[in-house]
């Protein structure tokens, strides 16, 4: 009777216990779809993705469960975040652009190269037959991998290797989508891509990488060029074997006049990640363009990147000068929402150490030229320029940036 009423007595405390922890849990749950909710409604949607299954899928996949704990809190801005080796999870919206390009349906095998978080795959699983993901990186793949099983995402199939080598044994794809970047496109893809079937790549030099989206006919690609981005180095012999390389001891800024739009679909070229911004071609203070920025939403994002190779080890300071010209700007709902440009420097981890700012540009002033000069932490391996209202609003011209080294 004794031993029955400790055993009574535990299940007692037991379900108690669950039902404490329970509502906390829930509430853990409903505060993260309210975060995805958000996130869709004003990172994607509201950016121009306009496919709804994609839409659904960003609601439905848990993006925090592919960050580090320390970076959950994060895990719904449009931000991308490091998951170690070097690597880092791609922004949402960057997610959710290239999975609405390949146009998923779901009768689809399609092939990724590049696991990473195990993310992108996930937002994939829901939208396709079968989703076949490669990553070079073991310790990241092997993580994705329990990550993808543990989360419930079955028609995920993981691998090890080399991922410009492709699957060929589960070729041919109707799909194929690439999230780190090449100088070309790797025949062995090309090869296990379906006729008629679409690829989508980044594609360039290692700072300066474009979208392009392919179509095979005849065996032949069919090209499209799309917009710029930016993602992390690869790791392996595709990277160590690039023509181009980028030179640490000679950071620049390409196209800081912005008057290169190669492609003619009115955004300038070598910037990525453009919000809220336009290419302007009337009475440009220096050339034929330049650059405007316009919001008028507190927080929302109006702004351009561009990334840079930088050794801090052997250059100590920067000079940073160009026109700017301003009306009625005013900053975000937090201090550090204001119009400007942002220097964020990485060491060779991709670990943020530090900012270095030029502005703020609030109120209304007419073209004239700014200058400053910046010190670099010694750590510093990349940099990423961003340049915009950075959540504040009013309006916002640029042109002529330049970023010389002193020596």
């Amino acid at each position: 009777m004794q031993r029955l009423n400790k055993n009574v007595l535990s299940l007692l405390f037991l379900t108690a216990l669950l039902g404490l922890c329970q509502p906390a849990f829930s509430q853990n749950n409903e505060y993260f779809r309210n975060q995805r909710n958000e996130m869709v409604t004003r990172y994607i949607e509201g950016e121009g993705i306009k496919n709804q299954r994609v839409l659904s899928s960003m609601r439905q996949v848990p993006r925090h469960e592919f960050v580090s704990s320390n970076l959950k809190h994060l895990a719904y801005q449009d931000l991308a975040l490091p998951i170690g080796y070097k690597q880092t999870i791609s922004p949402p919206y960057i997610v959710a652009y290239m999975t609405e390009t390949i146009d998923p349906q779901p009768t689809d095998k399609v092939l990724e190269i590049g696991t990473g978080s195990g993310f992108q795959a996930a937002v994939l699983s829901g939208l396709v037959k079968d989703v076949y993901t490669i990553e070079i990186v073991e310790g990241l793949g092997k993580k994705a991998a329990v990550r993808l099983k543990q989360l419930g995402y079955d028609n995920v199939h993981t691998r090890i290797g080399d991922g410009y080598l492709g699957w060929p044994e589960e070729a041919p794809f109707d799909k194929i989508i690439v999230t780190c970047s090449p100088e070309k496109v790797p025949q062995p893809l090309i090869d296990q891509l379906k006729e008629g079937g679409t690829l989508l790549i980044p594609l360039g030099e290692r700072y300066q990488q474009v979208f392009h989206l392919f179509q095979k006919e005849k065996g032949q690609l069919k090209h499209k060029r799309l917009i710029p981005t930016l993602f992390v180095p690869m790791t392996g012999r595709s990277e160590d074997n690039r023509e181009v390389k980028p030179d640490p001891l000679h950071p620049e800024i390409v196209n800081g006049t912005f008057e290169v739009d190669a492609n003619q679909d009115q955004k300038v070229d070598n910037w990525h990640y453009q919000r809220r911004v336009s290419r302007m071609t009337d009475e440009a203070p220096e050339g034929k363009s330049y650059l405007q920025f316009e919001n008028d939403v507190r927080d929302q994002l109006s702004q351009i990147l561009q990334g840079m190779a930088i050794d801090g080890s052997k250059i100590k300071s920067l000079e940073i000068s160009m026109q700017v010209g301003y009306l009625n700007t005013a900053q975000g709902t937090k201090a550090y929402q204001k119009p400007g440009l942002i220097i964020h420097f990485y060491d060779k981890i991709r670990r943020n150490i530090g900012q270095a700012y030029l502005g703020p540009w609030i109120g209304s002033r007419d073209w004239h030229q700014v200058k400053k000069t910046i010190n670099v932490p010694p750590q510093a391996r990349e940099a990423v320029i961003q340049l915009g209202l950075n959540g504040g609003t009013g309006i916002l011209k640029v042109d002529d940036l330049k970023i010389e080294k002193i020596d």
